[in-house]
């Protein structure tokens, strides 16, 4: 599928990984609705491309709905091109101090990760499928973030783990229940990238994590990981398939 000229969704594109997937889709023609919890992040990156910016709550499916209803009034039709990004990454031991358990995060982490991609991807299928298949058969793609944790899990990343496990788990049978409608479901798996989050710790402990990937020997750019994003939309033969994008890094217990 070509970008350019082609309406798109990104959640989590107020910032981070969303946010450098909304301004290259952007840069490659596509207009881009920029959804986001924080309505200022959405709003200012969606100002900065010429894009739509929208409020929601990814893990409410009557906000994902009215979302897509505004994305359809202002942008003149449904997207064609859902990329999940929103997301977090809460941790917790099973069993903390004290005995103190964490199903209370094991529950918001599934929530919001897992169930709301569901929810959007449900959103955005429903609404390619009622649009004319392109030249190549295509109604859209749907592309979901997993992440090298989903097999490489760390101590306290039960919950986000089982997040990114179940994202990656739906790929393929999403993927062949949506072939029919020639819409195909990716899911990238990202690994250690320069995000906020990131950004946040202390140069040793950067230091600490870049020394366990093996080659480029730094952390990802965000803009790789929209680069991704580009080339599996315009890859018509990629589908039902979870790329890790590592620089070959596995993760170490701790």
């Amino acid at each position: 599928m070509q970008i350019d000229g082609q309406i798109a969704v990104v959640t989590g594109g107020g910032s981070g990984l969303g946010e450098a997937t909304a301004r290259l889709l952007a840069s490659r023609g596509a207009r881009v609705a920029v959804l986001d919890f924080d309505a200022a992040k959405a709003e200012a990156v969606a100002a900065d491309i010429g894009g739509l910016g929208v409020r929601a709550d990814v893990s409410d499916s009557d906000q994902v709905e009215a979302a897509f209803a505004r994305i359809a009034t202002e942008m003149g039709g449904m997207p064609r091109i859902a990329v999940n990004c929103a997301g977090i990454g809460l941790a917790a031991r099973i069993v903390g101090r004290e005995g103190k358990l964490a199903i209370d995060v094991f529950e918001r982490v599934i929530r919001v990760n897992l169930i709301g991609s569901y929810i959007v991807m449900s959103h955005a299928v429903r609404g390619m499928q009622g649009q004319d298949p392109l030249e190549s058969g295509e109604r859209g793609v749907v592309i979901n973030t997993a992440s090298a944790a989903y097999q490489d899990g760390q101590v306290g990343q039960a919950a986000y783990s089982a997040s990114k496990g179940g994202i990656a788990s739906m790929c393929l049978p999403a993927a062949r229940e949506l072939a029919r409608s020639g819409v195909r479901v990716m899911a990238i798996a990202p690994g250690l990238f320069n995000t906020p989050m990131m950004e946040s710790l202390p140069p040793e402990v950067t230091e600490k994590i870049v020394a366990n990937i093996p080659f480029p020997d730094r952390l990802g750019d965000p803009s790789e990981f929209g680069l991704m994003v580009a080339q599996i939309v315009e890859n018509a033969y990629l589908n039902g398939e979870v790329i890790r994008l590592d620089g070959a890094t596995r993760l170490p217990p701790r």
